[in-house]
């Protein structure tokens, strides 16, 4: 059994661990956000199939999540929501949609300005040991959080964007467009897989990212 661990790969379960958890992480409080928005707006479908909840066993959807490991973008199980339950259907979708990516960009700045934090009395031992899992973690949660605010706010079906955008319709044309939102996913694929996709969201991504990597160094400053 010894030799059994000492032959391990340590490096590559450490590196699994690094994108797994902030991955769980980011997608967690993405859906956890919906369904809570939908909840106080008036719709309970979410609570009553146990979706306001932090256990990401419950909102993973494998392909989704390795996609946000592999190439650094994904989804989760999407959290059930009832318009009819709304009193204002259209606006109460779109803020119900619009929470989910404000809960990733709130995540990602609380999780850099830990990192300030962090970084003045353990920034020495940055690449050692436990310290470089913590701080990877970190920073790799802030990012991936970034990425899926930005991913998401895309204004194409079936993407939370793309029900902000269709509440400003009629709504002849939007529920029109509702039905046909499963077909965005082809869009959404081909966009993906362009070069479109890395000169846009790839690149806003990380300019998000060194906004909320330049607040963590003022959390440092504070400290230090």
């Amino acid at each position: 059994m010894g030799s059994f661990f000492r032959n391990l790969d340590w490096s590559v379960m450490t590196g699994a661990l690094i994108s797994i958890i902030p991955a769980l992480l980011c997608i967690t409080i993405h859906e956890l956000a919906h369904g809570y928005t939908a909840y106080r707006l008036g719709d309970n479908t979410a609570k009553e199939m146990g979706r306001l909840t932090l256990n990401p066993i419950k909102h993973i959807d494998i392909f989704g999540i390795l996609m946000m490991v592999v190439v650094g973008f994904g989804w989760a199980k999407p959290v059930p929501v009832n318009m009819a339950r709304f009193k204002k259907p259209k606006r109460h979708m779109a803020i119900t949609a619009l929470a989910g990516p404000l809960s990733n960009i709130l995540l990602a700045i609380l999780v850099f300005f830990i990192y300030g934090l962090l970084l003045a009395p353990f920034g020495a031992h940055e690449s050692e040991g436990v310290w470089y899992v913590v701080f990877s973690m970190i920073s790799r949660a802030a990012t991936l959080s970034v990425a899926l605010a930005i991913f998401n706010i895309l204004p194409i079906p079936p993407l939370d964007g793309s029900k902000i955008l269709f509440s400003f319709l009629s709504e002849q044309t939007y529920y029109k467009l509702m039905r046909y939102e499963r077909f965005g996913m082809i869009i959404l694929i081909v966009f993906v897989w362009s070069n479109v996709f890395g000169a846009t969201v790839g690149r806003a991504t990380m300019a998000v990212r060194d906004l909320f990597l330049n607040i963590s160094r003022f959390a440092y400053y504070l400290i230090k």
